[in-house]
Formats: C-alpha cells, structure tokens, sequence
C-alpha cells in the first residue's frame, strides 16, 4: 500500500508531473535502484527506458556531484517495472538530510516496495581492497545528523538482531554473486558527513568500532525506506583504500575509474538479483 501523500512531504505536483509522462507498467515500479558514484551507466540495461530529468521534477533538490547525473529512469528489467535513480543527493552539497532524501520519497509514493542502494566506499577492512564488492550487512551513522523519519505504519528495525538491511534477500543475493564467480564479501559501512575524505586517524578509529568501509551517503536513504517499509539491498563497490591505508591521496576521479572497472560484474549480479526477486 502506498503512503499517504501527506506522510511524503513532496511537491503536490511531483507525483502527477511524473504519472503525466510515465505510461504502463513503469508508472508503479516495484523496484528502485539507487546508483553510486562511477555506477551510472548500470541503468543502460533496462528495456524500454523512459527518463526524465530530476531537475524538470517540482521540489526535487539538484545533485551537483560528478558521477550523479540528475535523473530518473524508468523501463523494465528481466520483466519487473523499475526506476533507476542516477544522481544521489549528498548532504555535504549544501542539503538537507530531509532533501537528500527526496528520492526516496518519491519513489515510496510511486509504490516501491524494494530497494537495492549502490554506491562508492573506501575500505577500512583489509579484505576491502579497491574492485571489491561488499554487502552492507549494517552500518554506523557517524554523520551527526538526525534523520527525520516518514510516518508510515512501518517502524525501524530494533534489536540486536535487525538491522535496516534485509538478511534473506542479501543472502540471496550473496550465493546469485557465487553462481556468477562474482566475488564479493559482506561488512558494515560507516556514514561520514563528507565533502573531505577522512584523516588517518579517524580511520583507525572507525575500524576499532567495527567498520568495514566509509562512505559519505546511503544510511540516511535506507532508514527512511525502511520507514516506509521497503525491503533493502545494500551493495558497496570499494574504490579506494581509506586513509592510511594505501597511496597518500585520495582522489574523486579514482573513484570514478574504480566504479567503471567493475561496471560489468555489477551489471550481471543486479541483473541475476532481479531475475530472482521472487524467490525473496
């Protein structure tokens, strides 16, 4: 069931501008995708792709980043109605936690009921080497940013043994990886403010409170989904040893560079996960 409007905080044109060019099956997608920096072209897999522009959309913040180009892509993948988000909002440009997750938003009144968020990490664990990719089994907010929750009937997950990240669908999705020879792990990823790349220090920190790779996005976007009760996948691609750990300087185009090298193993594995989403 999709939330009502007034739990969306949305433009009240956001939602009909869209339905207005999106036509068929697309219009309700089951399926969001979220894509990370250097993951963009993953949305080229999709038959029958529609796209608008995010800046043509009442209300949507603008991405300013580059790897994020600011659309929505909506088609069919393995026969399952999706809409790729291409542009994630951040925090450190300038926005709210509440703006940079609009998208989410948006796709919770469009009916989403599953989510997979990609995006680029540095990795802390010495197992998270630049080209690997790890599931996001939990994840450390260190941003310091209350993250204002929807007021679906769906609450966040508590207890030790819960977290935001569904567990069967990354197990799944974890023995699909297997079967393709895609190597992947799994670990916690820790959400920083951002825009600097953390010190040294900090990441000696980070990894004694049991994180596994960095990042400057994602858990504010997961908690909210999960408000609305979507189920999530959590996939982190790991450009870059975190500081201290490998070269001296870290860099946005590695990122980038990192991001397209493994574009191909990630295109089959989000692929096969489709294909097998209802055996979740």
């Amino acid at each position: 069931m999709e939330p009502a409007a007034e739990h969306l905080n949305l433009h009240e044109d956001a939602l009909p501008f869209i339905r207005s060019i999106i036509t068929g099956p697309p219009q309700r997608p089951a399926l969001g995708l979220v894509l990370g920096s250097g993951l963009s072209q993953l949305a080229e897999i999709m038959d029958d792709a529609v796209t608008i522009a995010t800046s043509d959309i009442p209300g949507y913040p603008e991405s300013t980043v580059e790897g994020h180009e600011g659309c929505l892509i909506f088609g069919m993948l393995e026969g399952m109605p999706v809409v790729f988000v291409q542009g994630r909002l951040h925090v450190y440009e300038g926005h709210s936690v509440e703006e940079s997750t609009y998208p989410i938003r948006l796709l919770a009144g469009m009916g989403v009921q599953r989510l997979i968020v990609t995006n680029a990490a540095g990795g802390i664990h010495p197992d998270c080497v630049p080209g690997t990719l790890m599931w996001i089994t939990d994840h450390i907010a260190f941003a310091f940013r209350r993250i204002p929750a929807g007021k679906s009937p769906s609450p966040r997950p508590s207890g030790a043994d819960q977290t935001p990240y569904d567990a069967a669908w990354t197990e799944s999705a974890k023995d699909l990886a297997d079967s393709l020879g895609v190597a992947t792990r799994s670990g916690t990823y820790l959400w920083t403010l951002g825009p600097s790349y953390e010190t040294k220090a900090e990441i000696r920190m980070f990894a004694k409170m049991g994180a596994d790779a960095v990042g400057m996005s994602t858990v504010p976007e997961v908690v909210v989904a999960r408000t609305f009760g979507m189920r999530v996948l959590g996939l982190s691609t790991i450009t870059n040893f975190a500081a201290g750990l490998g070269q001296e300087t870290l860099d946005h185009q590695e990122v980038l560079q990192v991001g397209r090298q493994v574009r191909d193993d990630l295109q089959r594995l989000i692929v096969s996960i489709v294909r097998d989403i209802s055996n979740v």
